[in-house]
């Protein structure tokens, strides 16, 4: 790669690393060695030898060709704009930020996505793609996007693009998540009401108007649970819980596994006595007075939302898609920049690393750590093991890694449960 900086910025060089290098013993050699599956990627970078091509090999042999502890893939990063180095310790940060932002984007739209695919979460993992690919191909072939992020601006000016861009599907998925959650917690309310047992579901796609006595200004129809193992008695004592019940009015209309719903006729004024002495034997009355009108509204509804729910369901699963594959990729984009920018600041000027995507044996994790830390410990003879259970006054450890090579994890499980 090729120095962008005059010759006055070098001497800069000298006086914000110091503080710089400071900063990172303190922080120094934190490691996290819990394996996940085969979809974690260590982004890392080291300085070109006489050639940056040297670095690549020595890290293949150490690496692959003796013990197959990893996969590699050469990780490409343009000549992008250094700027002055100031700026750089300020964007390390903010990149910082940003990277953690933009990986929560990620992972909601990748969740949201397994969310609305509801029992199809199955094919979850064949809808997040990046450009296309999937992600395993899109990291191992990483290419920038030159339309997306034009390396003539500046590393702040892209590092701006990308947290408005973030930004925007941030509060997209937001508003479209809350219209089709309103959506889908209506459709399911109504499938409430027409599910579980008689002593609650709504009793509209079980009756009919036949069922009932209706315009009589004398006679009611009541509805009934009585419970399956009570069947017998309901038949001997119905007409006698109350003076007013009309001989052989009784009709069992729908049963579940536990109760059966049945219709008994009596004279109006006998209605309060009638529940009463149905309490008593433990049957239970439901409130229900037919309307036909309701009875049509309600059907008339459940068939809206579900209708609904269905046009909305494949613009939305096509927007979760495309918004997953901007936001991976802007994303990956941000762990570059990040490469990048730690690079010159810890490795100096002119400009002259070799970005490394290492894919690790999960059983050898360990094992890789050990052997790529003996191959770059001369670049920080600072870095010592801190002990992440340390406390030091000011310093919050416990989620940072820090070893004398540039260093940045990508996990490509973005979803909390396995498919």
């Amino acid at each position: 790669m090729r120095s962008c900086v005059c010759s006055t910025e070098l001497h800069r060089v000298d006086i914000i690393l110091k503080p710089y290098a400071y900063r990172d013993f303190l922080t120094s050699h934190i490691t996290n060695l819990s394996p996940t599956a085969m979809t974690e990627f260590w982004l890392i970078s080291a300085p070109g030898e006489k050639t940056c091509q040297q670095t690549w090999d020595k890290l293949m042999v150490a690496t692959t060709r003796t013990n197959n502890l990893s996969t590699n893939n050469k990780f490409n990063i343009p000549d992008l704009k250094v700027g002055t180095l100031d700026v750089l310790v300020g964007l390390s940060d903010e990149l910082a930020k940003l990277d953690t932002f933009v990986e929560s984007v990620v992972r909601k739209v990748a969740q949201y996505m397994a969310d609305v695919l509801e029992d199809s979460r199955d094919k979850v993992q064949e809808n997040l793609l990046a450009n296309g690919v999937d992600l395993v191909t899109y990291i191992t072939r990483f290419q920038w996007d030159m339309a997306k992020y034009p390396i003539k601006q500046s590393l702040k000016n892209i590092s701006e693009i990308i947290a408005k861009q973030a930004t925007q599907i941030d509060n997209d998925l937001k508003a479209r998540a809350s219209a089709y959650n309103n959506l889908k917690g209506n459709l399911q309310n109504l499938e409430r009401k027409n599910a579980g047992s008689l002593l609650t579901r709504s009793l509209a796609d079980i009756v009919k108007k036949e069922d009932f006595v209706l315009d009589s200004e004398y006679l009611i129809t009541m509805l009934v649970v009585v419970p399956k193992i009570s069947y017998a008695d309901w038949q001997k004592t119905y007409e006698t819980l109350t003076d007013m019940v009309v001989p052989r009015s009784t009709k069992l209309l729908y049963e579940d596994n536990d109760s059966g719903l049945f219709s008994v006729t009596l004279f109006t004024k006998a209605i309060d006595d009638f529940k009463h002495k149905a309490r008593e034997n433990k049957y239970t009355v439901r409130d229900f007075q037919y309307n036909e009108e309701e009875l049509k509204a309600d059907k008339e509804e459940m068939t809206r939302l579900s209708t609904d729910k269905k046009k909305q369901f494949g613009p939305l699963v096509r927007w979760l898609k495309v918004n997953f594959s901007e936001a991976f990729i802007a994303w990956i984009h941000i762990k570059a920049l990040r490469v990048f920018v730690e690079s010159v600041l810890r490795y100096g000027l002119p400009v002259n690393f070799q970005a490394m995507l290492l894919q690790p044996t999960k059983k050898n994790m360990k094992k890789l750590r050990e052997v790529v830390y003996d191959l770059y410990k001369h670049l920080d003879s600072s870095a010592a093991i801190i002990d992440a259970a340390m406390d030091i006054p000011g310093l919050n450890l416990s989620q940072q890694e820090y070893y004398p090579y540039v260093y940045y994890k990508i996990d490509c499980n973005l979803l909390d449960f396995k498919v």
